[in-house]
């Protein structure tokens, strides 16, 4: 039996957003697995759930007992779901799949039930803070071979809509190297290893970002009507809206965007606002996908059943790695959704690992986002499977296929300061609230 001696988790920022890795090690056989239990806004919390609740009650238990493992972990507190204990979950239930696959020799979506296909086809970001801007990019993408482009003013996707307050512009959210320290809790004899910041300026009440809804749908329409006629009807276009429209006024921008014939709308609602997607099938054939925000079934299943969405785009880790996602993928199949997998850049290559094998084993795959890693994001994560004419093809290493250079990662410490984008607000200052 292949028994678990220790559970752990790595928090890293190469690119300057926070990772949390989680490193599953075995007796016996020795083997080691990793997973991604990235919530970049909350990552400390995610770490102390691993190491000071889930690793005593793991430590000792047989590592290829994934299900009954999942099952523990979310029992045993009693109430569970919600993004951190979820994070936690899935970082483990990822690295206990990346162990199952190294015992076995083979690639997780082998053990998933195989290929479905030949290839995993993916889409990318072309961003600019002009419309000639944002063409020529998404131009470069379709000439390195990629089919499908989201396409955004400005990464958030608000360029022109978009103000800063001064203290925005003057402030920062970053942190330099060295800034984290490793904290020894002594409560543990073992000493825990989750870094923590010494506390540093803090905020302005006014540290904000300012958008206007109407004026970003006005403009967004221009600009995707614009990106269609330059780029051609063979270019598969998509557009994330961030939940940031007034659900009153989303099934109008909704149906504004019918001529543009996108691949998707992205999370034009929150999720506790789903019935408003009844609103955007009575009076749009722009095609819906949702589920960023999604951490348990109770969100998904209304939307699902009805049938309100095409695609569904939930984080892996968010709800708790690939065990729950592949029944998902089942769930969805049976009411011909297919699966978009959240995969940006607060997502570490674990998880776009674990995305990619479940793209190769699922039948209603849809389509796959991808980051393009740098290259010190490469040398912390070495394998994070390439990208070539728009495809992955299948993985061939064993397990998630993905290695770990932890001594390089913690090389880079992570920020664990609060966001400023989920801080936005409109024109009269509400908040506005995914």
């Amino acid at each position: 039996m292949n028994r678990i001696s220790d559970v752990r988790a790595v928090l890293t920022a190469p690119e300057g957003i926070d990772l949390v890795v989680i490193v599953v090690e075995t007796s016996g056989s020795g083997i080691v697995g990793y997973g991604c239990a990235t919530f970049t806004q909350r990552a400390s919390a995610v770490a102390e759930v691993v190491e000071r609740y889930l690793k005593p009650l793991l430590v000792g238990r047989d590592a290829s007992s994934i299900e009954d493992l999942w099952r523990l972990m979310q029992a045993n507190s009693y109430w569970r779901s919600g993004p951190v204990l979820n994070n936690a979950i899935g970082g483990v239930d990822m690295a206990l799949w990346d162990i199952k696959g190294k015992m076995a020799d083979m690639p997780v979506y082998q053990l998933l039930g195989g290929a479905c296909r030949d290839r995993v086809d993916v889409y990318r970001h072309a961003d600019g803070s002009s419309v000639s801007e944002l063409v020529q990019r998404a131009r470069d993408l379709v000439d390195s071979g990629h089919r499908y482009v989201r396409c955004q003013l400005g990464g958030y996707g608000a360029a022109g809509a978009m103000t800063r307050s001064a203290d925005a512009e003057s402030s920062t959210e970053s942190q330099g190297p060295g800034q984290a320290s490793v904290r020894r809790d002594t409560a543990d004899p073992a000493g825990s290893t989750i870094p923590t910041v010494s506390p540093g300026p803090q905020p302005h009440p006014d540290d904000r970002v300012s958008i206007d809804p109407t004026r970003y749908m006005r403009l967004t329409v221009d600009m995707l009507t614009e990106a269609r006629a330059a780029l051609g009807p063979d270019v598969a276009l998509l557009h994330d809206v961030h939940e940031r429209v007034p659900v009153g006024e989303i099934a109008r921008f909704a149906s504004q965007l019918d001529t543009v014939e996108l691949f998707f709308l992205e999370d034009p609602v929150p999720p506790d606002q789903w019935p408003w997607l009844r609103e955007i099938r009575r009076h749009s054939a722009t095609p819906i996908a949702l589920g960023e925000l999604f951490t348990g079934p109770e969100q998904w299943m209304p939307a699902i059943q009805e049938r309100l969405i095409d695609f569904i785009r939930v984080h892996l880790s968010h709800i708790g790695g690939i065990t729950p996602a592949r029944k998902l993928a089942a769930l969805c199949e049976a009411y011909g959704i297919r699966t978009a997998w959240h995969g940006p850049g607060d997502c570490s290559p674990f998880g776009h690992a674990a995305n990619i094998h479940l793209d190769f084993a699922v039948p209603n795959f849809g389509i796959q986002e991808m980051y393009e890693p740098t290259p010190v994001m490469s040398a912390v994560f070495p394998g994070l499977p390439e990208v070539h004419d728009g495809a992955v093809l299948p993985p061939e290493r064993p397990g998630l296929g993905v290695d770990f250079v932890e001594d390089l990662a913690r090389e880079y410490p992570p920020r664990l300061e609060p966001p400023k984008w989920t801080r936005t607000r409109g024109p009269d200052g509400t908040l506005l609230y995914p």
